[in-house]
């Protein structure tokens, strides 16, 4: 399992909201780049970068600093928001972005997820929010009746490299992941699956790290990197000690 930092910028800043409000937000940089070297300089080995405004308009709106941003790190970097056609996501992989997410367009057009899994196999992310177990789109501001797991069940086989599954009520508020939900995701796909939301301190990736035998590969964490709450060495140095205990 790694441990993957976020970088979620709004308004060109770099921001974390609670619970996925736009009109919560607390902001950590107003230098993206930098705030993405800082990972990278902690021992980061993947970024996570997510375009808010873009998620929100759906259409990219920090195309020029995120595709700064995979020019001045050397780790691989996933990016999400607003990502809706064929276009975006040639230019994102084209400027040398690793893995594209695909959120809301997952529920809408099935179809060019299936288009683009076959064009850039193992590079396309299904990006799952949850809220109360079911799937929310457009930025979060919409919830609709299809369960987070029927979504993920239907892109079984498709070459997805991974899932994002993000509890809302859980995002930027601290209070520790959810486990039990993550669990139930991961064990009704074979996709792997990147847990996010909610981590808050060094005793939640102790838990989560029973999960990777469910399938859990890596987690996301954003607001308690940047209030200290979580050590993203700490948290590293106990991923890879796991990592070098199952290999001996």
């Amino acid at each position: 399992m790694i441990v993957i930092p976020a970088v979620d910028l709004k308004d060109g800043r770099c921001v974390r909201l609670s619970q996925g409000r736009m009109d919560q937000e607390t902001v950590y940089s107003e230098h993206p780049v930098e705030m993405a070297k800082h990972w990278e300089s902690k021992g980061a080995e993947r970024l996570h970068v997510v375009d808010l405004n873009g998620a929100v308009m759906g259409r990219p709106f920090h195309q020029s600093p995120i595709k700064e941003i995979t020019q001045s790190v050397h780790i691989p970097v996933e990016v999400g928001g607003g990502i809706r056609d064929l276009a975006t996501i040639e230019d994102y992989l084209s400027s040398g972005v690793r893995w594209v997410i695909l959120g809301t367009v997952a529920f809408q057009n099935r179809s060019l997820i299936e288009e683009a899994c076959h064009r850039f196999p193992e590079r396309m992310i299904l990006g799952i929010d949850a809220r109360g177990g079911k799937v929310a789109i457009r930025g979060w501001n919409e919830v609709v009746s299809l369960e987070a797991i029927d979504l993920a069940k239907q892109f079984e086989g498709m070459g997805l490299s991974a899932i994002i599954f993000t509890d809302i009520e859980r995002d930027g508020m601290g209070t520790g992941l959810n486990f039990q939900s993550t669990k139930n995701l991961a064990r009704s796909t074979s996709i792997p699956v990147i847990a996010s939301g909610g981590v808050s301190r060094i005793e939640d990736i102790e838990h989560l790290l029973e999960l990777e035998t469910d399938g859990v590969i890596g987690v996301i964490v954003g607001r308690a990197l940047y209030t200290g709450g979580l050590k993203l060495e700490e948290a590293i140095k106990l991923v890879k000690g796991r990592r070098k205990q199952r290999m001996t």
